[in-house]
C-alpha cells in the first residue's frame, strides 16, 4: 500500500495532545524551535527583520514581566488595539504566559465602539500604537474606564529592557505563573451587527483544544499571514499552530503587497477568507485574457483532467507559471470565515492548489469542521475536528437544520451577559445560528445563517446564500446579495462591466438559466444592479443590512 504523504506522525499527535494551555503550547514550541526561524516581518522603517523561537521567548518574557511590574498580573485584562505586526504578537503572547486575559480588538471599529468594549470588559491595561492613539484619548474621557496602564508599541524596547532587568534580578512571577486549562485566556468581541457586540470568553482549554485538534489532522510548513491578528481564525491558522509545527511565517502588514510578498517568501500554505481566493482565481483568468493566453489555459485544463483520469497528475507542471506567480511552493489554502463557492474551490484545485475549506465561529475557538488534505469533498466544510461533535436540529425535508456544537472548544459564555449566554446553549450544546446538513459520510454542508433565512408567505424557507452560490458563478458577476423584498426573492448585483461591457444586457437571460435549475419557490424574481461594491464588514463579508447598501 502506498504511503499517505499527508498522514500525521502518531508520536507527534500523542505528544501535542498532552498540552492543555496556550502557555504549554508556547513553551513547547520554543523548546522545539529554539534558534530556528519563527517570524519574518518588516520593521517600522520597512526593512526586513527576523526572530527565532528563542528570541521571541526572550521578548515575551521581558514584556510579560513589565506587565507584572505595572500591576497587570494574573487574572487582569489587557486589550490590544494595533495594526498587524510582530509587536502585536509579542503583546499577545506576553499576556498569555502570565495568565493575563487578553482582549484583542478590531482597529476598524469606531472610537465609540472600541471605548464601549473596553469599558464593558473592564480592561486594566491597553496596548496601542501611534495610529490608534485617538482611542486612548476617547477612553480616558469615559468616567467608567478603569484602565491603569497604557503602553504604546513604540515604547516596547524600553518596556522590555525594564522587564529583562527585573527578570535578571529574580522577578519570575510572569514566567512562573501557573496557567490552568479553565483559566480565561481571551475575551473576543463579536461583530455586533445587531445591538451591542458581545464579549466571547475563551479559556485556555478552549483555544488549545482547537489548535491541537487542527494540527492532528492537517500539517503545514512555512506560511504567510495576513488575516487580522485579532481574529480567532488567525490564531489556529498561524499564531499557535506555528509553535506546534515549529514552522516560520512571514507577517504581511499590507494586503496590497501580498503577491510580491508571496513571490519573495514562497509560502507552502496560508489561511484566508473566501474573498481572497475568489480575487486570486479571477485575476488568473483576467490575466490570461489580457495576455491572449485564455485558449491555451483552457486547453491545458482539458489535458490535465484527462491525465488525472489516467492517474497522472501534471497540474503543477502544466500551470507552473500560475504557481510561480504565487511564490512557486504554494500547495494549499485554508479557507474559512464565510461561504466559499465551489467554483473557486474546483478552479484552484484544477491548477494544483488545494483549497481546504472549513467552518467555525468565534464562540468555538473558532474551528468546528474542516476538510482534510486526504479526506475532503468539494462544496463541503469538512468533518468535525477531533475536539468537538456536531448535530443537526429540526432538519427540513432536505436534511438541513440548525447546527449544534459540543466540545472542549466551545466558549465559556459571553462576558457579563448571562441572558445572552443562556440563549445560545441547549444543555451542553451550543446553538450556532447556522443552517447546514450532514451527508452520509459525515461531511457538513453549510446552507446559510438562520437570521438570514427568507420566509415566504407560502411558508417556504429559502437560504439566500444557497442562491448566491449559484449566481456568483456567472462570469461577469463580481458580487451578489439575495434578499426578500415584498415577498419576492431579489438579487442585487455588482458586475464586472469593464471586461464584460454587455453584462447588463446578458444578466436577465443568465439568471433565468439558473432559475430553471431551482425549485419554483427559490427562483429570483427581481434583479437590481448597483454601480459600486457592496460595503464590507471588517472580516470582508458583505454587509447584509440593506440600509447600508441601497442602490444608487
Amino acid at each position: 500500500m502506498a504511503k499517505n504523504k499527508y498522514a500525521i506522525d502518531p508520536a507527534f499527535v500523542k505528544e501535542i495532545q498532552q498540552l492543555k494551555t496556550l502557555k504549554d503550547i508556547i513553551v513547547y514550541g520554543t523548546k522545539k524551535g529554539q534558534d530556528n526561524l519563527q517570524f519574518v516581518f518588516l520593521d517600522k522603517d520597512k526593512k526586513e527583520d527576523r526572530r527565532s523561537f528563542n528570541q521571541t521567548w526572550d521578548e515575551i518574557t521581558a514584556l510579560g514581566t513589565y506587565y507584572y511590574l505595572h500591576g497587570i498580573t494574573a487574572g487582569k485584562k489587557i486589550a490590544i488595539i494595533a495594526e498587524n505586526s510582530y509587536e502585536w504578537i509579542v503583546a499577545y503572547y506576553s499576556g498569555l504566559i502570565g495568565d493575563v486575559i487578553v482582549v484583542p480588538m478590531d482597529i476598524k471599529l469606531t472610537d465609540e465602539e472600541l471605548v464601549s468594549q473596553l469599558v464593558r470588559c473592564e480592561c486594566d491595561g491597553l496596548v496601542y500604537t501611534d495610529k490608534t492613539a485617538h482611542v486612548v484619548d476617547a477612553v480616558k474621557a469615559d468616567s467608567a474606564n478603569k484602565i491603569s496602564l497604557y503602553v504604546n508599541v513604540a515604547d516596547f524596547p524600553a518596556c522590555k529592557e525594564e522587564g529583562r532587568a527585573a527578570l535578571k534580578a529574580g522577578d519570575t512571577r510572569c514566567v512562573d505563573a501557573e496557567v490552568k486549562p479553565e483559566d480565561l485566556a481571551c475575551v473576543v468581541y463579536t461583530s455586533g451587527t445587531t445591538g451591542l457586540s458581545k464579549g466571547v470568553m475563551l479559556t485556555h482549554k478552549n483555544v488549545t483544544s482547537d489548535v491541537v485538534a487542527s494540527c492532528t489532522i492537517n500539517k503545514g510548513e512555512h506560511a504567510i499571514g495576513f488575516l487580522p491578528l485579532n481574529h480567532t481564525f488567525c490564531w489556529v491558522g498561524a499564531l499557535f499552530s506555528g509553535y506546534l509545527l515549529a514552522e516560520w511565517g512571514y507577517i504581511c502588514d499590507n494586503l496590497k503587497d501580498i503577491q510580491k510578498d508571496m513571490q519573495k517568501y514562497h509560502p507552502q500554505n496560508f489561511s484566508a477568507v473566501p474573498l481572497v481566493v475568489n480575487t486570486m482565481y479571477d485575476k488568473i483568468w483576467r490575466t490570461a485574457r489580457k495576455t491572449g493566453k485564455e485558449d491555451a489555459l483552457k486547453k491545458g485544463l482539458k489535458i490535465s483532467k484527462v491525465m488525472l483520469k489516467l492517474g497522472i497528475d501534471v497540474r503543477r507542471k502544466l500551470f507552473k507559471t500560475i504557481i510561480d506567480n504565487l511564490g512557486g511552493e504554494l500547495e494549499f489554502i485554508i479557507v474559512g470565515g464565510a461561504n466559499l463557492d465551489p467554483k473557486y474551490e474546483n478552479g484552484m484545485n484544477d491548477f494544483g492548489i488545494q483549497i481546504i475549506n472549513g467552518y467555525g465561529l468565534t464562540e468555538c475557538s473558532p474551528a468546528v469542521t474542516v476538510n482534510r488534505r486526504d479526506d475532503y469533498k468539494i462544496g463541503s466544510v469538512g468533518k468535525p475536528i477531533p475536539c468537538c461533535e456536531i448535530k443537526i436540529v429540526d432538519p427540513d425535508e432536505f436534511g438541513a437544520g440548525e447546527v449544534y456544537v459540543k466540545g472542549d472548544n466551545v466558549m465559556k459564555g459571553y462576558y457579563n451577559d448571562p441572558e445572552a449566554t443562556a440563549a445560545v446553549f441547549d444543555g451542553e450544546w451550543f446553538k450556532t445560528g447556522d443552517y447546514g446538513r450532514i451527508d452520509e459520510d459525515g461531511f457538513l454542508f453549510f446552507v446559510g445563517r438562520k437570521k438570514n433565512l427568507i420566509v415566504l408567505t407560502n411558508g417556504k424557507n429559502v437560504s439566500p446564500e444557497e442562491i448566491e452560490d449559484k449566481l456568483i458563478c456567472i462570469d461577469y458577476v463580481n458580487e451578489v446579495l439575495v434578499y426578500q423584498e415584498n415577498d419576492a426573492i431579489t438579487a442585487e448585483f455588482f458586475l464586472n462591466e469593464e471586461e464584460y461591457p454587455d453584462a447588463r444586457d446578458r444578466l436577465k437571460d443568465d439568471v433565468q438559466k439558473i432559475n430553471e435549475t431551482l425549485p419554483q419557490f427559490k427562483r429570483v424574481t427581481r434583479r437590481k444592479i448597483r454601480d459600486d461594491e457592496f460595503p464590507k464588514t471588517t472580516t470582508l463579508k458583505i454587509v447584509r443590512d440593506r440600509s447600508a447598501y441601497e442602490s444608487k
